[in-house]
C-alpha cells in the first residue's frame, strides 16, 4: 500500500483507518500532527489521556530524521509533557514510509538548558533545528536499530502491522496502571506535589525545609513503596500504610526514635492519586531514581547543600585527567574523600572502595547512597557518612578519615575530589550583618572563622570549601568543580593571596550541562597541589563542548586589585551634584557576564541603582564612550563570560580614530530615552532629518561639529553666567570630528531613520534612537518593546544600521585586545 498521490490530510485519515483502527486517532493535541491514544471505554477508570504515538506527517518522501526533529521543537515548545503523560513511541510517516523511535530515548533532549524553543519548528535552516537534527541523528546512529523501527509501505505492510500489534497492546491496557520508570517519575512528581503533598500533615514545609525534610523525599516513600509500605528500608522517609516515618535516629538508650505524619483526609487523595500508576517501578530503575534524588530537591536547597548531580561526561573525564596528573595507579596510591558528596555519583566509576570516602550534609542523601551500596554501589557502608564541612569538627569524622587528615605524610596522598554548591549572598552587607542571604548562604562557621582572609570572596559556599581545604587540610591534591571566578574575579583577589598551590591541569565545559543551571559561563575541572606554595598567575585550558567533544584551548591569566577597567574608568566620573550630566552607566563587573548590564540612561533613569553610577557629561564623553564600546562590541558567549576587561594601555591615547569610532557606536547603542528627561544625544541637525520643530538640546550636534561648548552647555542652564561657571571646556574651539568610513556608514544609515522617522506625523522631535524603536516595534501586553515591526520601510532602515554596527564593532575589536583592555 503506498499513498504518494494524496494531500498530507488525506494521509493522516488514511494511516489512521489502514493501521490505527482499534486506537483513537480523532484526538487533536496542539500543533502535533498525529496522535494515537487507548481508546476508553465509558466503564473504564478515568486515566485522563494515554497516548501510545505522536508524530510528524508530511505529504512528499521526506528526511526522516527533519520530521523527527521538528515534531521535537513543536513538542518542546508546547511543553506538551507537561500535562500530557508522554506515549512510548514518537514517529513520523509520509507518503511512502513510516519510522518510530522510543520517547525514552530521546526525552532528555526536551530537558536540555538555555535552549530557545520559541523558534518555528518547520524553519530547518534554525541553529535549534540543526542542533536538534544533530542530537537525533547521534542518537539514531548509536542506539537505533532501524531494521526495527523503519518501515516501507508497499514493502514491510505486514512487518509494520506486527510491530504495532506488539507495541502498541490495547488488551488490558483500558483497567492498566500507568508505569513509572526513569523517564517519567519527574513528571509524576510534579502531579504529585498538587495532589498528594498537600494532604500530608506537616504545618510549616518551609521550616520542614531548613530542617533538612523536604517533599521529594515523601514522594519517594510512596514510590518505592508495594502495598503502601516503602520497600527501601535506609531511606530517610518510610511510608507505613497510613502515616510516614521520618528521621529514624538510635537515642543513648539504644532505642529507635523517629517523626510520624499522617494525611489530613485519611488518605482519600493519595488513594486516588496512586490507582493511577504501578507501583514499584521495575527494579532496574531503583537505583537510577535513588541517585538522581538531586531532581526532587528543591532549587535553593540544591544551591545551598550541593545537591547537583555532576553529568556522567563530566564525572568520567575529571577521572581520567587526575589520572593523567597523579598517574594511572592513582586510585590504589591515594585516598578520595568527597565532602559533599549528595548521593555519591562524583564517585561512580572508581574501583576501590577502601579509599573512597564520601560525605554530605543531609542524612536523607546518606541514606540514599547506603541503600545504593546494598544494589552494589561500590562504595563502603561506613565510609559513608553525615558531615557538616563547614561547621562540624573534624573529630566528628570517622577514625580511619581522621587518621589520614591528621598525618602530614598520608594527607600528601589524599584528594579531596568534589563538585561544591555554588550558592552566594546577594550582597556583602549581608554576610557583615549576619543574615542569611537571598540564596540562603548561612553564617557558618568557616565564614566566621576566615571572612577577613576571604574579604568578598566569602560570599561563595565553594570559596568557603576551599579555604578551609586549604587551611585545615594542607598538602592535599585538590580535584574540584567551580566557577572561574576564584582564577579571574576582582573579588577574589584576596583568595589568591593566600590560596597559593599550583595548578596542574584543568579543563572547562559549558555550565548549562549541569542540572538545571541557567546562564552560558564555563565551569572549570580544576586540580591543585596544596603542598607546592605558589600563586595562580595564568595557565592554558583545555576546552570541551557540551556533547564532551575537545574545542582547543584557551589562556586565563589572575590579576590584581587594580588591574581592571573599573578602576580605569572611575577617575573620570562626573560628581554626583554636577548639573552637566547628560548620562550614566552602572559600574557592574569586569567581565563579559554584565555584558548586558552597561547601558546607558538618562541620570534621571532608576537603573541597576545597588552598583555604581558612572555620570556622562561632555568633559568625560569620548573616555565614557571608549568605556562603553570595549563592554559591548564583542559578543558573550558561555566560553568568555568570566574573562575580565582590564586597565589599558596608554595607547588609545593617540588614536583619535579608535576615540571617534567608540563615540559613534556609543550614539547608537544607548537606551537614552525623551521619556525619562531631556534627550541631550541627537547627534543630527534639524534640516538634516526634516525635523518639525526644534530639539530642546543641542548639546550632541555641538559636540560632534567641534564648535564653541558654551553653546552645548547654554542648553543646560538660563543664563551666561551659569554656564560660564559650569563649563570646563572654557572658551576654546573643538576641531570638527572625522570619522573612519565604518563610523560614517553607521552615521549615515542612522540619519535615514531619523529622517523616516520624522515623516510621521504623530512623531516626537526630542525621539532618541530608543523612542524611535518603540514608535515603530511598539511593547507587547507584558510591557516588554517587540524585537520586530509590522512597518517594512523602519525594518529595513534599522536592518541597515544594525549591520552597520556590526560592522564597526569588527573593526573596534583588534583595538581592544592590543589596547590592553583584555587579553589574548
Amino acid at each position: 500500500m503506498t499513498h504518494k498521490n494524496i494531500f498530507e490530510e488525506e494521509i493522516k485519515n488514511t494511516i489512521a483507518v489502514d493501521y490505527f483502527g482499534k486506537y483513537d486517532c480523532t484526538k487533536i493535541l496542539g500543533k502535533i500532527d498525529f496522535a494515537v491514544k487507548v481508546k476508553h471505554s465509558k466503564h473504564s477508570i478515568d486515566f485522563n489521556d494515554e497516548y501510545l504515538l505522536w508524530a510528524e506527517a508530511k505529504q512528499k518522501p521526506a528526511d526522516i530524521i527533519a520530521m523527527l526533529a521538528q515534531l521535537v521543537l513543536t513538542i518542546g515548545k508546547a511543553r506538551t509533557f507537561d500535562e500530557i503523560m508522554p506515549p512510548p513511541f514518537l514517529g513520523c510517516y509520509d507518503s511512502e514510509k513510516i519510522a518510530f523511535i522510543p520517547y525514552s530515548e530521546i526525552q532528555d533532549i526536551f530537558y536540555q538548558n538555555d535552549f530557545n524553543w520559541n523558534v518555528t519548528s518547520s524553519n530547518h535552516d534554525t541553529k535549534e533545528f540543526k542542533q536538534v537534527y544533530s542530537q537525533i541523528k547521534k542518537i539514531i546512529d548509536s542506539d537505533i536499530p532501524w531494521e526495527t523501527y523503519l518501515f516501507y509501505f508497499k514493502k514491510d505492510e505486514e512487518e509494520l502491522r506486527r510491530f504495532i500489534r506488539q507495541n502498541f497492546i490495547v488488551g488490558k491496557r483500558e483497567t492498566s496502571k500507568i508505569k513509572i520508570d526513569k523517564n517519567n517519575f519527574i513528571i509524576i512528581y510534579g502531579k504529585w506535589l498538587d495532589t498528594v503533598k498537600p494532604t500530608i500533615q506537616v504545618n510549616n514545609w518551609t521550616a520542614a525545609k531548613k530542617a533538612g525534610i523536604i517533599d521529594g523525599d515523601f514522594y519517594l516513600a510512596d514510590l518505592l513503596s508495594d502495598e503502601n509500605k516503602t520497600l527501601k528500608e535506609k531511606l530517610f522517609v518510610l511510608l507505613k500504610t497510613d502515616h510516614y516515618e521520618l528521621d529514624r535516629k538510635i537515642d543513648e538508650s539504644g532505642f529507635e526514635n523517629f517523626k510520624i505524619t499522617a494525611f489530613s483526609d485519611n488518605r482519600k487523595a493519595h488513594t486516588q492519586f496512586w490507582a493511577k500508576y504501578e507501583r514499584p517501578p521495575h527494579e532496574d530503575y531503583w537505583d537510577y531514581i535513588i541517585e538522581r534524588r538531586d531532581l526532587l530537591v528543591p532549587q535553593d536547597v540544591r544551591e545551598r547543600k550541593g545537591s547537583f548531580f555532576t553529568p556522567k561526561i563530566w564525572v568520567e573525564l575529571s577521572q581520567k585527567y587526575i589520572a593523567d596528573v597523579l598517574g594511572e595507579n592513582w586510585q590504589d596510591e591515594y585516598y578520595v574523600w568527597d565532602c559533599c558528596a549528595g548521593t555519591g555519583n562524583l564517585l561512580a566509576g572508581l574501583t576501590n572502595k577502601y579509599n573512597l570516602w564520601a560525605s554530605t550534609l543531609d542524612k536523607a542523601d546518606v541514606d540514599a547512597m547506603h541503600d545504593r551500596i546494598k544494589n552494589g554501589a561500590n562504595l563502603l557502608h561506613d565510609h559513608v557518612f553525615q558531615f557538616d564541612f563547614l561547621n562540624d569538627d573534624f573529630s566528628k569524622l570517622p577514625h580511619g578519615l581522621q587518621d589520614i587528615i591528621n598525618n602530614p605524610k598520608l594527607r600528601k596522598q589524599l584528594i579531596i575530589y568534589i563538585n561544591p554548591p555554588y550558592a552566594e549572598a546577594s550582597k556583602m552587607r549581608t554576610l557583615q550583618s549576619g543574615n542569611e542571604g537571598s540564596k540562603g548562604v548561612e553564617q557558618n562557621a568557616v565564614n566566621k572563622k576566615y571572612a577577613n582572609l576571604l574579604g568578598q570572596g566569602n560570599a561563595e559556599l565553594f570559596a568557603q570549601f576551599f579555604t578551609r581545604i586549604y587551611c585545615e587540610i594542607p598538602g592535599v591534591v585538590l580535584a574540584e568543580f567551580s566557577k572561574l571566578k576564584i582564577l579571574q574575579g576582582q573579588h577574589f583577589v584576596n583568595f589568591r593571596k593566600f590560596f597559593l598551590a599550583k595548578l596542574l591541569k584543568m579543563f572547562v565545559m559549558p555550565a548549562n550541562t549541569f542540572d538545571n543551571v541557567t546562564g552560558q559561563f564555563p565551569v572549570g575541572f580544576i586540580i591543585w597541589d596544596t603542598d607546592k606554595k605558589e600563586p595562580f598567575k595564568q595557565i592554558i585550558t583545555d576546552i570541551y563542548d557540551k556533547d564532551g567533544n575537545f574545542a582547543g584551548t584557551k589562556k586565563i591569566y589572575a590579576f590584581t586589585d587594580s588591574q581592571y577597567i573599573n578602576d580605569w574608568i572611575k577617575p573620570y566620573r562626573a560628581k554626583k551634584n554636577d548639573r552637566t550630566v547628560i548620562g550614566k552607566f552602572p559600574f557592574k563587573g569586569n567581565d563579559f557576564q554584565n555584558q548586558n548590564l552597561i547601558t546607558i540612561v538618562n541620570p534621571e533613569t532608576a537603573y541597576n541603582v545597588e552598583a555604581g553610577q558612572f555620570l556622562i557629561n561632555i568633559d568625560n564623553l569620548i573616555i565614557a564612550s571608549i568605556y562603553f564600546a570595549v563592554r559591548k562590541v564583542i559578543p558573550a558567549d558561555w566560553l568568555n563570560d568570566r574573562d575580565q576587561f582590564l586597565f589599558p594601555n596608554k595607547k588609545w591615547e593617540k588614536d583619535l580614530e579608535f576615540q571617534n569610532d567608540c563615540l559613534i557606536y556609543t550614539l547608537f547603542t544607548n537606551k537614552i530615552s525623551s521619556k525619562q528627561g531631556k534627550n541631550h544625544w541627537i547627534p543630527f541637525k534639524e534640516d538634516e532629518v526634516n525635523a518639525p520643530t526644534s530639539y530642546d538640546s543641542h548639546i550632541m550636534i555641538t559636540f560632534l561639529s567641534g564648535e564653541k561648548v558654551l553653546n552645548a552647555y547654554s542648553d543646560l542652564f538660563s543664563n551666561l553666567e551659569e554656564t560660564k561657571k559650569y563649563s570646563k571646556f572654557g572658551w576654546k574651539k573643538g576641531e570638527k570630528r572625522e570619522f573612519s568610513p565604518e563610523a560614517q556608514a553607521v552615521f549615515d544609515a542612522g540619519r535615514e531613520l531619523w529622517r523616516y522617522y520624522h515623516s510621521q506625523k504623530d512623531c516626537n522631535v526630542n525621539a532618541s534612537l530608543y523612542d524611535i524603536r518603540e514608535y515603530f516595534q511598539r511593547r507587547n501586553d507584558k510591557g516588554k518593546m517587540n524585537t520586530k515591526s509590522d512597518d517594512p520601510k523602519y525594518t529595513e532602515l534599522i536592518n541597515t544600521l544594525r549591520n552597520n554596527l556590526k560592522i564597526l564593532a569588527k573593526k573596534i575589536e583588534p583595538k581592544v585586545y592590543e589596547y590592553g583592555f583584555l587579553k589574548t
